[in-house]
């Protein structure tokens, strides 16, 4: 068959460890071979990002501006330890947070469900998709050690020069003083995002805060939720048959593990870090998960959404096989090359994609599976394969349904 042909490229945004291993592998077995790849390459890899101070962090967000799709493998947010592992000159801030704060938008991550996998909270029949706002907050923090005691404020200057302060703390001894923030546009697009996305898969969408002990940050959040949603969608949701409500996230984790799934769960930046990973080990393996970035302008960035599995890249190193699951890298890609089929009006490109997620489960629910879903499968016949050979099996599914 001839290689499908691209018009406009994606923008490819490589990263580290093990998944930046199966990124190249994935490219090789299952799309090269089929799709004449367009991309507009950067290596976010954490030696080139040292090389470059980050900068070509920033230049990868605003290409994936100005061609609307990208996909992006797992990277290294340094720590101390890997400043000192890498030789970094500084502690380089999260890829994602930088690229979150460029495009702007909310994350939406959805469980992959298969057969022979039962979720550990068993009454979760039907996904439930974590919407997380992509900007501000921890993720865009100012913070320092203080020593020797003395006196914390906020201080706000407006554009007249005047100032307005207010007290954080009298410290009498050693401490840490952190600054947050957020923007009503940004969290204006959050809701709408939100709002849209329910409409658009007409499920309900629970929206979750803690605004009884954070009354102005978190208060804000809810109120512009509130605001835009009875202006703007409530007649919708009714006429779509869908519902929106608003509770406390405490509240809101104890309905979840009494659910059924099947909805939107809208959570601020670091919420929705913490309770997608929870979602997704709950169903089973952090590495079944999608992940997209979407922005108010309608931009698209579909990653790998955790980790770069560094036990298993030094097993790799040693030339020791590793069974790593590289489906939420797989569909990473899947979702990148529809939107782009999508956008640019390609419907084999779209078709291709269906089916690299067809091939991927069904390799799933044939019994051929990484280590971490082989000791959570029910399956009687199932067989336990390396990294590489299960995106071989992959690639002989897709390419009997190619045929």
């Amino acid at each position: 068959m001839d290689k499908i042909k691209m018009t406009t490229p994606l923008v490819e945004m490589d990263g580290d460890e093990m998944t930046r291993i199966l990124w190249q592998w994935i490219k090789d077995i299952l799309i090269c071979p089929y799709v004449d790849l367009k991309t507009e390459y950067y290596d976010l890899g954490l030696k080139k990002r040292e090389e470059t101070k980050d900068q070509i962090t920033v230049d990868s967000a605003n290409a994936t501006l100005k061609y609307g799709v990208a996909v992006k493998c797992a990277t290294i947010t340094p720590n101390a330890a890997r400043v000192e592992e890498y030789g970094l000159s500084e502690m380089w801030k999260s890829p994602n947070g930088t690229i979150r704060a460029i495009l702007d938008g909310t994350v939406f991550r959805t469980p992959i469900l298969v057969k022979g996998i039962t979720p550990y909270i068993p009454t979760w029949t039907k996904p439930i998709t974590i919407a997380r706002h992509a900007y501000g907050d921890v993720y865009k923090n100012t913070e320092m050690q203080v020593k020797g005691g003395g006196k914390a404020e906020l201080v706000w200057t407006d554009k007249d020069g005047k100032e307005t302060r207010q007290l954080i703390h009298e410290f009498t001894d050693d401490g840490i003083i952190q600054g947050m923030h957020n923007r009503d546009s940004s969290i204006a697009g959050f809701a709408k995002s939100c709002f849209n996305y329910a409409l658009d898969r007409k499920q309900d969408l629970w929206f979750a805060t803690k605004d009884t002990i954070s009354k102005q940050y978190d208060h804000r959040f809810k109120d512009i939720f509130s605001e835009i949603y009875e202006n703007e969608y409530k007649e919708k949701f009714a006429e779509a048959g869908i519902e929106y409500f608003y509770t406390l996230i405490d509240d809101a984790v104890a309905r979840v593990i009494r659910s059924s799934g099947g909805y939107i769960w809208a959570c601020k930046n670091y919420d929705g870090d913490v309770m997608s990973d929870m979602v997704s080990t709950a169903y089973g393996s952090l590495a079944m998960m999608t992940s997209v970035l979407v922005s108010p302008t309608g931009v698209y960035e579909y990653e790998a959404a955790h980790g770069t599995v560094q036990r298993h890249y030094y097993k790799h190193l040693k030339g020791e096989e590793t069974s790593t699951n590289s489906v939420a890298t797989i569909f990473a890609w899947s979702g990148a090359l529809r939107k782009r089929g999508e956008l640019d009006g390609i419907p084999a490109l779209c078709g291709f994609a269906d089916k690299l997620e067809a091939a991927t489960i069904q390799t799933i629910e044939d019994g051929i599976m990484t280590g971490d879903l082989y000791l959570l499968s029910s399956l009687e016949n199932k067989q336990k394969v390396n990294s590489r050979t299960f995106l071989e099996e992959i690639g002989k599914r897709l390419s009997a349904k190619l045929q």
